[in-house]
């Protein structure tokens, strides 16, 4: 009898093992499963229109890359920068915040002291936040956010592990500049000269050492900030970016080879050559995530900091579409941006998306991705998750977009609520236009809509908090106001 137990208590034993070691196993497959977060590239071209690429509508320049990540992921037809120029849009994207709560709402010198702004001294960013879930983090390109003389603002001071790029605005502007950063140090490129466009064309620098750095980090969570330079002024390319449109017959048009930008002669073959180059460096970022078999596991962003200065006045390319404007403007040209989304077995391909949505949103976005909370709780961005993976029913929505913008002709502020914008200049008449029916804004409904433009202009006079170097007063007086001292 006592055998025949044991026996049984024998049996029983081992069944229960092999079901607890089963079961644990499960656990552990899921806990690993439920850590492995993905990695996360963000990709930004500079001064690159919405209707730049073939995805959105470009017949002339070729970009078959950008068009298969679109094809393969998600893009976005009403995206829009943080601001219609540089260094304030990309405050808004690292921080969260729009253009009436950002630290920064203004390029270097359009400040009320004249002196340069930076984001304020260990003031969060993306990178911030990703580093408190475990990534390793890099910004390779344009910083842009530690002008002057002021110190403590180097990437490193913003939560990034590894920087080599321009740390100005200024040096972004030459392609073959001969003195970027690495880390918080001058790093040479001892044969560039940029007067003479000779040495290593930056922008294959950046992308060379992103590829690197995607390989070093091939094991580990990484957040990659791929801050591009092209396609903004100066207006140069190698000649093998240029061979493709050498022969189609194009109009010409001359460029201004002796001012501080070091153009090339033509314009048009050079900034097609430019994106197209751009497109061929994009295509072999995805090819080293396939490679290194990370690309299942990567998000991959791509956007431009703000609109097209190159065809502002001549539209040979078309580089807006139908939308008004373009950088420096608060129209549509000026902030609305391409926007596409990569993640394979997540985001469903050939989606588009026409949620309302910018740059602010980048921040709780990869917060989402990552598992953590944003430290500030008072940003203005949503998480774009729920749109990403198809469930819009669940998506956020803006009660309001909210930009300003103070340089020569300033400042300017504009408002979009839902298909409204309103559009309002210190020195002029209010503008508001219905964008469902008017991409182009092209009629002005103020007088046809007066209950509308009451409500938006209710909303604009709450839309931003006061900031003593970006008061809402022309720039013309703070100039004059600082000669008088």
């Amino acid at each position: 009898m006592s055998v025949k137990i044991d026996h049984l208590f024998f049996i029983g034993m081992l069944l229960f093992f092999s079901l607890s070691c089963k079961n644990n196993q499960n656990v552990t497959t899921t806990k690993i499963s439920e850590e492995k977060k993905p990695n996360i590239i963000f990709i930004m071209a500079d001064d690159l229109g919405y209707g730049d690429i073939g995805s959105y509508g470009q017949t002339k320049i070729k970009t078959p890359n950008l068009d298969k990540m679109a094809s393969e992921g998600i893009i976005f037809t009403n995206h829009y920068s943080g601001s219609t120029v540089c260094m304030p849009s990309r405050a808004s994207l690292l921080t969260g915040y729009d253009q009436g709560h950002a630290s920064v709402r203004g390029n270097p010198v359009w400040t009320q002291s004249g002196n340069p702004v930076n984001l304020k001294p260990n003031e969060p960013t993306v990178a911030n936040e990703l580093k408190k879930a475990g990534y390793k983090t890099a910004i390779i390109g344009k910083w842009g956010l530690s002008e002057g003389t002021a110190k403590g603002n180097m990437p490193s001071n913003h939560g990034f592990d590894y920087f080599l790029g321009y740390k100005t605005h200024g040096e972004a502007h030459h392609y073959y500049w001969d003195t970027i950063y690495k880390n918080n140090e001058p790093f040479i490129l001892k044969d560039n000269n940029f007067k003479l466009k000779q040495g290593k064309y930056t922008h294959d620098v950046f992308v060379n050492e992103a590829l690197s750095y995607i390989e070093k980090e091939k094991n580990n969570p990484f957040f990659l900030y791929l801050a591009l330079t092209i396609p903004h002024l100066e207006l140069t390319v190698p000649e093998d970016s240029k061979e493709p449109y050498k022969t189609l017959g194009w109009p010409k048009r001359k460029m201004n080879t002796k001012g501080h930008y070091k153009n090339d002669k033509e314009g048009n073959i050079t900034y097609a050559g430019m994106v197209s180059r751009m497109d061929r460096d994009i295509g072999t970022l995805f090819e080293k995530l396939k490679e290194l078999g990370i690309d299942e596991n990567t998000i991959v962003f791509f956007t431009s900091d703000n609109g097209p200065e190159y065809e502002k006045n001549d539209h040979f390319f078309n580089s807006n579409g139908d939308l008004r404007g373009g950088k420096r403007d608060l129209y549509e040209g000026g902030i609305r941006v391409p926007f596409i989304a990569n993640y394979p077995g997540k985001i469903a391909p050939g989606s588009k998306s026409n949620h309302i949505s910018a740059f602010w949103d980048f921040l709780p976005t990869v917060c989402d991705l990552a598992g953590v909370k944003p430290s500030n709780k008072d940003i203005n961005g949503l998480s774009l998750m729920p749109e990403l993976m198809g469930n819009t029913k669940a998506q956020k929505k803006h009660d309001y977009l909210y930009w300003e913008f103070n340089e020569k002709q300033g400042p300017i502020q504009a408002i979009r609520k839902d298909e409204w914008k309103l559009v309002w200049k210190l020195e002029g008449k209010p503008e508001l236009y219905n964008l469902s029916k008017d991409i182009g804004e092209t009629e002005n409904l103020v007088l046809k809509e007066p209950e509308k433009l009451n409500e938006m202009l209710r909303i604009l006079k709450n839309a931003r908090t006061e900031h003593s170097e970006f008061p809402l007063e022309t720039r013309a007086l703070a100039i004059k106001r600082r000669s008088n001292k």
